[in-house]
């Protein structure tokens, strides 16, 4: 399942936020969205988990969980679609 991640400190890396999910079973990949121009972070990003359970324990029980400071918000991600 893809979840997506709100409310990521820009202090977060990759790294970090797979450690945190990875809590709650295996990371498949983490993805943290940067600013083209910059390379800061945006603030989001989204964390992929092979197993639906696991991955469903872990947004409910990281919603408004204070990580970096910042309360998290964690949700399914919602399908990518074509921009035209």
């Amino acid at each position: 399942m893809n979840l997506f991640v709100a409310n990521v400190s820009r202090e977060v890396n990759e790294d970090a936020l797979k450690a945190l999910f990875a809590e709650f079973g295996e990371v498949t990949s983490v993805k943290i969205i940067v600013d083209r121009l910059t390379g800061n972070s945006k603030g989001f990003g989204f964390v992929d988990m092979p197993n639906n359970e696991n991955a469903l324990n872990a947004m409910h029980k990281l919603t408004h969980a204070s990580f970096f400071g910042k309360s998290l918000i964690v949700s399914k991600a919602k399908p990518k679609t074509s921009a035209y």
